[in-house]
């Protein structure tokens, strides 16, 4: 199979828009809980009919300050309830949200301040205000910039306090559903941001497609906490879809504390990338190591991996395995599950390959991860597993309303309900992103099987040739790699060079455990870049990673790098994507040493 396209399950009217979906959320029960906020020791409930109320008093304070229809209206700050409240003010006073990120560079903001035109911004707080004043004198649309804890909400809702209501229900109407509802800026691993001109339909059509078609997920009644970056499409999309699904929706600030906000909140479905999945299995070995339990802990985890595996058979999991699984699942799997909140059956992981033995292990500790594959132009998911049809190492089936195509080089194509309207005001790269036949270009490599569940196998323009002209896709390997305790990041290299090779990176939140778990005294990550225990662990690790792939596509030799890669020092996007044209560029000298000495350090 190489084209599948799915059916709408759901359609709405072509004059709706994304307000439609919180007026049908209030209409069905105004007094049940639509959030939950942080207070004090626990979590205040907000009805869906009271933060209708608050989204028209913000909105009213937005047409008080001059925003028009149509109008770009900004937001900086990091996941939280008034994050959201924002958005949905913004699309009630008929504008056009622009998030940017938190962590976005003076240079960065200057950018999609002038690309996009935002009008009115609202920051999270003083340090943020001082990043947009570095470069407002560049900006000359921008007329105001509002502060989160200076108190924005309430200065808006005070502006707004002689617009009538009328006024907000006019401009509720406005918008359809192929008018733009925010403009989302890619994260940039190559080049200047884009703005992707998301519309109401792709958000609204999406959403109430995937409700349908994964109710035991996205239920009334549900809870899910929202702790990745609201600037980017993966949370923003969930946040429409916890509205159309009726659940009760929570807010983080910090990935570094979520485990206590879930926990607190605990939630019936997880949002989350791979990296959240690998730090919790790296955190509970530590754990159960310096607790004399170790060995409890990997015989535990085999185990819930043979289960899972056992799940995909015809007989199922056998006797034996069973009344093992059961003994497993009171000595480690129950604390797991608890540390997650536990309420969770189901996660919904994107944003990068879990990979097949992480989707087995927490499918057999009780926590059905559900990977899902989609880019910012695409509005987050095009496909996604699901809990009735999973195929563990695969991306999903299509959701309904969308399409994929691979194409005879392999690449990705899609096209459907979820495929963005164009790049803002570059016409030129809109045009460049899709083919003749007005599929998208994903820039992936994938594969569809008989089922029509995608494989995504790699990044068309990452593929490295080999000087012998082997083609080699990086993710693999990398993504194996990095699930090791002590690795923050791998960068695989090799493009025209005699073999493949890799720079590493530590994880200086694990490498404590691991010094722990293995009797070693404390060492600073650039201590235990040269420390011979560790150089060993990693090259284990490379080891295991190679039996993934040929010998001509294994890594012969790595490096460990001093420090390590974040989106503050600009080798990361906020996605946690890699920079790669910018880090290869910056740390060319440490990629031709690789390849001075031909003596391996890493098996071949």
């Amino acid at each position: 199979m190489d084209e599948i396209t799915i059916p709408q399950a759901v359609e709405l009217p072509a004059t709706s828009n994304l307000n439609d979906l919180l007026a049908t959320r209030v209409a069905s029960d105004p007094r049940a809980t639509l959030a939950e906020r942080p207070s004090g020791d626990g979590w205040q409930p907000v009805s869906a009919a009271q933060f209708d109320a608050e989204v028209v008093a913000v909105a009213k304070g937005l047409v008080a300050k001059g925003v028009q229809p149509g109008d770009p209206v900004g937001i900086m700050s990091h996941t939280r309830y008034e994050w959201t409240l924002l958005d949905f003010a913004a699309w009630a006073a008929g504008a056009v949200p622009v998030p940017i990120y938190e962590t976005s560079s003076a240079e960065q903001v200057e950018w999609i301040l002038t690309d996009s035109g935002i009008t009115v911004l609202v920051v999270e707080d003083a340090g943020l205000a001082a990043t947009v004043a570095e470069v407002s004198d560049h900006a000359p649309a921008l007329r105001e910039v509002l502060e989160i804890e200076d108190g924005a909400i309430a200065a808006l809702t005070a502006a707004g306090a002689d617009v009538g209501d009328d006024e907000i229900a006019r401009r509720r109407g406005i918008s359809c559903l192929e008018d733009v509802a925010t403009i989302i800026y890619t994260s940039g691993t190559t080049g200047t941001p884009k703005g992707a001109e998301i519309t109401h339909g792709n958000l609204a059509l999406l959403a109430v497609n995937a409700v349908a078609v994964v109710p035991e997920v996205f239920k009334d009644g549900g809870r899910t906490l929202l702790f990745l970056p609201l600037a980017h499409v993966f949370a923003r999309y969930v946040e429409i879809l916890a509205i159309a699904s009726g659940t009760v929706l929570g807010h983080w600030p910090d990935l570094k504390t979520v485990t206590a906000g879930l926990g607190a909140f605990k939630p019936t479905y997880i949002l989350a990338v791979p990296r959240v999945f690998e730090k919790v299995y790296n955190a509970a070995e530590q754990k159960a190591a310096a607790g004399g339990k170790i060995k409890i802990f990997h015989w535990a985890a085999a185990t819930a991996i043979e289960y899972s595996r056992g799940l995909d058979t015809a007989s199922g999991p056998s006797l034996w395995l069973r009344v093992q699984h059961k003994v497993a699942d009171v000595l480690v799997y129950s604390k797991l599950r608890a540390v997650l909140g536990g309420q969770a059956q189901y996660a919904v992981s994107g944003g990068g390959p879990l990979g097949e033995r992480l989707g087995h292990f927490f499918r057999g500790l009780g926590l059905t991860v559900l990977e899902g594959y989609g880019l910012t132009e695409t509005t987050a998911p095009t496909s996604v597993n699901r809990p009735t049809a999973t195929k563990i190492g695969s991306v999903g089936p299509q959701l309904p309303g969308c399409g994929v195509k691979i194409a005879p080089d392999g690449e990705v194509l899609l096209r459907g309900i979820q495929v963005f309207k164009g790049y803002h005001n570059n016409p030129e790269a809109t045009a460049e992103a899709f083919d003749e036949g007005g599929w998208f270009r994903s820039g992936d490599l994938g594969a569809l099987d008989d089922d029509g569940f995608l494989t995504i196998t790699g990044r068309k323009k990452e593929i490295i040739v080999t000087a012998g002209g082997k083609n080699v896709a990086p993710a693999l390997l990398e993504d194996r790699i990095r699930a090791h305790a002590l690795v923050s990041q791998c960068v695989v290299v090799g493009d025209n060079r005699p073999f493949i090779g890799a720079l590493v990176t530590l994880d200086a939140e694990g490498l404590p455990g691991w010094l722990k778990m293995h009797d070693k005294p404390e060492l600073t990550p650039a201590q235990a870049a040269t420390d011979p225990d560790v150089l060993a662990a990693l090259d284990a690790a490379v080891t295991r990673a190679n039996q993934a792939v040929s010998k001509a596509e294994s890594i012969r030799k790595f490096a460990v790098l001093p420090g390590d890669l974040t989106v503050e020092n600009g080798y990361l996007t906020p996605k946690q994507s890699v920079r790669r044209h910018v880090f290869v560029k910056d740390f060319a000298a440490e990629i031709d040493q690789l390849y001075v000495d031909t003596r391996q350090t890493s098996a071949s």
